[in-house]
């Protein structure tokens, strides 16, 4: 069974995903003139000025700060690490490129989901790829918008959104701290289905508060590293983009990458962290209170140069000046090891607050979109047993063995992609139109 998800995991993550994923952003950034270059500071300044007007059930902030709950998480520190142990340096160069076409994604999908939400019968926003496939597209669609919530509800509640989360919060303390697995999973399990029951309205108050400490605390840490190490900085990065055209020779205990697996791991692993193109971001952004859906496509556009730009880069950078990518190690402790060439212990203790602070957040995030998912294939009324089913899961967390799961998360992570790209490339008109008759309007 392994082996065939496995095969089947190569095969949804393989070239035509990754060429749709990025010939996408490549396509909008194009019709849209590079606004993620031209409009990026008009957008970092709407997160924090945008008037909240209109409808909807939480501020712009609050909808970004929700969407970076789901995104901040294992793939910034996790992810970046087994991309550039199986990459090469290269990997971050490709990461880099993945993220700069995919906000042009992200704005896209944020320009929709205001456009098409619509109000569920208790009087909520509801929004995201399956409305503006079944409101933008038409009924006759409803079938991709069905697969669309299919896979986002298998993501909330086997892969991204609960087990593989609850494992990284699990190792952690169980390393650090010597806590038992199944207690730290039940009582992450209360604590979750507390602020998951209050709705989006609670879970936008955690995300607030946590998401923009959590961020600094890290971009300080790794910020110290990359300066205790800054005559290695140029050296870096010129491997970085040098690696990403050429390969990487052996190094040490590196096996060596090949630029066709530079370019993969690098795609494949920023996406997987900035989730441009998934479909999942815009979920959130269509409960932001506001009139514009051109604004709220910037403000989720910044989603992404958070995440990949400044975060992604930061883990990448700190793993290469130090010298640690090409060590035996990988994944989080390949990051720990680098943090602890400056910080010593307290560098382990750092990341592992980190881990469990990132980890925590996108189950919130995803508890979020896997019950938006299930109210659109079932209905509000039984929203509360998907609350219970998810809570289940976060519970179990601590007690599943965790490699055939991270693997059916990547499946359905892929999947997701599908019917959301088709909706944006086929609703790419309207982008288009909308775009220009906002800054037409304002000019």
């Amino acid at each position: 069974m392994y082996q065939f998800l496995s095969s089947l995991d190569t095969l949804v993550w393989g070239p035509p995903l990754l060429v749709l994923l990025v010939g996408t952003g490549i396509y909008l950034s194009s019709r849209l003139g590079l606004l993620q270059v031209f409009k990026l500071p008009k957008a970092l300044k709407l997160i924090f000025a945008s008037d909240n007007k209109g409808e909807g059930d939480i501020s712009s902030f609050a909808a970004l700060a929700t969407a970076l709950a789901a995104t901040v998480g294992t793939g910034n520190i996790v992810g970046v690490a087994t991309a550039i142990k199986l990459g090469g340096p290269g990997a971050l160069f490709w990461m880099w490129v993945a993220a700069f076409f995919g906000m042009a994604t992200k704005y896209a999908e944020g320009v929709l989901a205001i456009k098409y939400r619509t109000v569920d019968d208790k009087g909520e926003i509801a929004g995201g790829p399956m409305y503006y496939i079944t409101n933008g597209m038409g009924e006759k669609w409803r079938w991709l918008a069905t697969l669309f919530s299919l896979f986002g509800v298998m993501v909330a509640l086997f892969g991204s959104g609960t087990f593989t989360q609850v494992n990284s919060i699990t190792d952690s303390l169980r390393n650090s701290l010597g806590l038992a697995p199944q207690i730290v999973s039940i009582v992450l399990a209360v604590v979750v289905a507390i602020i998951i029951f209050g709705g989006i309205q609670s879970i936008s108050k955690v995300s607030e508060k946590v998401v923009p400490f959590m961020a600094i605390i890290y971009i300080i840490a790794a910020l110290t590293v990359l300066l205790f190490n800054w005559t290695n900085i140029i050296p870096s990065l010129i491997l970085v983009i040098k690696s990403a055209f050429t390969g990487q020779a052996a190094t040490g205990g590196f096996a060596g990458a090949t630029v066709m697996i530079a370019i993969q791991s690098g795609i494949a692993r920023g996406v997987f962290s900035n989730e441009s193109g998934l479909g999942s971001a815009p979920i959130a952004a269509a409960a932001a209170k506001t009139e514009e859906p051109v604004e709220q496509g910037l403000v989720s556009m910044t989603g992404t140069f958070i995440d990949t730009i400044i975060i992604c880069s930061m883990t990448g950078l700190a793993i290469i000046v130090t010298g640690q990518w090409s060590t035996d190690l990988n994944g989080a402790s390949l990051t720990q090891s680098a943090f602890s060439t400056v910080f010593g212990d307290f560098g382990v203790w750092a990341l592992t607050i980190s881990l469990i602070l990132f980890a925590f957040t996108t189950i919130l995030g995803w508890g979020y979109y896997g019950e938006k998912c299930f109210e659109f294939l079932f209905g509000t009324k039984v929203i509360p047993i998907y609350r219970i089913v998810f809570v289940a899961m976060v519970a179990l967390g601590g007690y599943i063995s965790l490699e055939t799961i991270w693997v059916i998360a990547d499946i359905v992570n892929g999947l997701m992609a599908f019917p959301n790209l088709i909706a944006l490339l086929f609703l790419s008109p309207i982008i288009i139109k909308e775009t220009k008759t906002y800054f037409k309007k304002i000019k």
